[in-house]
Order: C-alpha cells, then structure tokens, then sequence
C-alpha cells in the first residue's frame, strides 16, 4: 500500500466542512481527492454554444472521433457521467502504468494521450496505446484534481491553489496563475475562458488562452468540485447548503440563492431542465433548474445515506453510490428506487455509466460492472490497494488509477 494512502474513514458532514488549517496540513491530509466539501454544483441552461471539450482531436484523421476522449472528469460539460458508448465484454488488461505515488483523480484520455496527477505533484502524459510515458512535469505539490483538456490545453490546479495551464503535446507550461486555497477540483471551459474552483470559496475566471483574469465570483465557504457548464449560466453551492446562480460572462449573481437543505459533497448531472445531486445529510434531488423548483427528494427511509459522489444519468435511471456501501439506482421521473446493489466496502468515487453498463470503482480494490437496467453484476476486477476516483472510458476502452499509482488499460 502506498506511504500516501490514508484512513478514510466517514467523518460527519460537519467536520467535513471545516476549514483546513495549514498549508502543512493540506498536503498531508487533503489526499481524500474524491471527499470534496464545497462543491461547484453547475445547473446548466442550453441557449449558447459551448467550446466543445471532447472534442479534442476530431481534425486528426488518425485519431478517434470525439465520443472516443474522455477530456472532462464526468466525461461531458453537463457532469452526467455517461457515455453512449459500449465497452466489451471480454475485458483484459492491456498495459499498466506505474506512476511515483497515488493518483486519486480520474484518468483524462484525449486524442493518443492519457493524462493522469498524483498525490505528490506529477503530472504524466500516457501513450493510449503503448502505455508509455511520453512526457512528465513535476511540478512538487499535490494533485486532488483530474486535468481538463479543451483543444491542445490541459489545465489543473493544486493543492497550493495555483493553476496551471499546460500544452498537452509537450508538457509546456503555458501561464500560471494563483488563487487562496487548495484547488481539489478540475477545470471547466466556457467559450474562451477557463473556469476553476478554490477553497478560498471563490469561482474564478481566466481567459484561457494566458491565464488573464476575467471576473470572480465569490460564496459563503469552501469549493471544491468542478463546475459543470452548458449555456451560460453555472450554480454554485458546498457546505452553505446554498445554490448560487451565476452568469458565465459577466460573474455576478444571476438569481437569488436557493437552499438546497443541507451541505453537498456533488456536482449536479444535467438532462435537459432536470438537475441531479445527492447531499451530505442523505438525500437524492431532482430540481427543475429553469423554476428553481424541488421535484422529488429520495431518503433511504431504513437507513440514512451519506453522499460525497456525484450521480450518473442514463436515459430514465440515475444512479448513486453512498458511504454506506450501496449502490442505487433512480427513476428519474417519480424518485423510487430502482435496484439495489451492496458493496463490501463503500465507493469513493462517483459511478459511470456506459451505453447499458454502470461502473463502480470501490475502496476494497474491485472495480465492478453492473446492468443498468436490473443491478446484477456482470464481471469485475480486483487489485491489491483502493480505488478512490472512476475510470475514464473513451474509445470502448477503459481506463483507471489506484492508490498504488497504477493506470490501468482495459480493452478487449
């Protein structure tokens, strides 16, 4: 087991909201990457074009289309974390790779690169098909986050609260910038600006092509996960139970905040006016973001879940892991529960779905396929050590990192 990988055990959402203390104590304890307290809940509103950040290397002719990137940590702008394509049954592992410490984000797959951070501040690129390294940067911090990717730039944050911005053919850094608190969630593009989230609870915007700041948009407390965007506007919310509304061009406040009920440790999944997030305190949402509107609201009623996830949306299921082990899946329409499926340890990361497959990566070392539509297990993979954040699947591949520090390459 790595030196890095710590007890994590459930703390109460309390304490999970309090501020760090020092910078010290953010690099020794903030490796807990997929806990996020404050998050960037992002309810989106589809009357703009976006910069299309899966769609890297289309222009290629050699390279995949963009359905085969996974550029964005819950695969596409909208958070969902489902991808229409279908991975095959006869799963193998085709290459690992061993980085120098833990990685606790999700892997980025672009074009022929994979891009994976770990605990300590390496940043790697990956050949898809070799699994070789083709460039690295040690940058000597930490790395909570995934990268994000959008044309030929990788951009991420720290530990410290610097971000970077970062060709992704060579490893070049392009300009940095700083904000006031740990960075533990990864980028988000909007037209010609860069969006990140700090722990100093503010939203900062950056003209990506060199780092100049546009605006800032401050909340209550903490954040600390990724903004989700479609259209132009993005919510924030975290431990102020608050959701904030916020124009993507001009930064300021675009409605009055709307209670959410508690504290969210989740990035919203957006399909069409319907907005998806559990919160800490053990409860599933469903808001009509258009009328800032409950729809339905699913509490286990025998026993309390805990949510520190985000969901994943396919079709009329949304599905949810808790820190109580259990894996649920969700009418999307009326708020009953589905399936059920148990694990024997419960799953940090947030589940993925892919065509009629869901995807759970757990902290016992299993990484399990489901059926989307029953919950029955259809293959699984163990390794010796924790899986704290959920593959990437671009190209019917798979992809994955431990707390060991190895990427993993599955395909047929």
């Amino acid at each position: 087991m790595n030196r890095f990988a710590l007890n994590r055990d459930p703390v109460k959402p309390a304490a999970f909201c309090q501020r760090p203390g020092s910078k010290f104590a953010i690099k020794c304890l903030a490796f807990n990457a997929s806990w996020g307290c404050s998050l960037l809940l992002s309810v989106l509103l589809f009357d703009h074009t976006l910069v299309p950040s899966t769609a890297v290397a289309a222009e290629e002719s050699e390279t995949p289309s963009p359905q085969a990137d996974w550029a964005l940590p819950r695969f596409d702008p909208q958070s969902t974390g489902a991808t229409p394509q279908n991975v095959a049954s006869n799963l193998a592992v085709k290459w690992e790779f061993q980085a120098d410490e833990a990685i606790e984000a999700t892997p980025i797959v672009v074009g022929k690169l994979v891009f994976v951070a770990d605990v300590m501040g390496k940043l790697y690129a990956i050949d898809r098909k070799t699994g070789q390294q083709a460039w690295s940067h040690d940058f000597e911090t930490g790395f909570l986050a995934a990268p994000a990717v959008a044309g030929s730039r990788l951009v991420i944050g720290d530990v410290d609260g610097n971000v970077y911005a970062i060709d992704s053919e060579s490893g070049k850094v392009l300009w940095q910038q700083t904000t006031e608190g740990e960075i533990s969630g990864s980028a988000a593009f909007f037209e010609e600006n860069v969006l990140v989230t700090s722990q100093d609870g503010n939203l900062y915007c950056f003209r990506a092509a060199d780092g100049s700041p546009q605006w800032t948009y401050q909340t209550d407390d903490q954040v600390r996960c990724s903004p989700t965007i479609a259209g132009n506007r993005t919510f924030l919310g975290g431990c102020d139970g608050q959701l904030h509304v916020v124009d993507l061009r001009s930064g300021q406040s675009a409605g009055d905040p709307v209670s959410l009920g508690g504290p969210t440790g989740s990035t919203p999944a957006v399909a069409g006016e319907m907005a998806f997030l559990p919160i800490m305190d053990g409860a599933v949402l469903a808001l009509n973001w258009k009328l800032g509107t409950e729809l339905w609201r699913y509490v286990d009623e025998d026993r309390p879940q805990e949510y520190r996830g985000s969901a994943a949306i396919g079709g009329e299921t949304l599905v949810v892991a808790s820190q109580n082990k259990q894996v649920d899946a969700i009418s999307v329409k009326t708020g009953q529960r589905k399936w059920r499926y148990t694990l024997k340890r419960r799953a940090d990361a947030s589940p993925v779905l892919s065509a009629d497959d869901v995807w759970i990566a757990s902290t016992d070392g299993r990484l399990i396929r489901l059926s989307l539509e029953t919950g029955k297990e259809r293959w699984s993979y163990e390794i010796r050590g924790a899986f704290i954040a959920p593959p990437a699947i671009a190209g019917g591949e798979l992809f994955i990192a431990d707390d060991n520090g190895v990427v993993r390459c599955f395909g047929p």
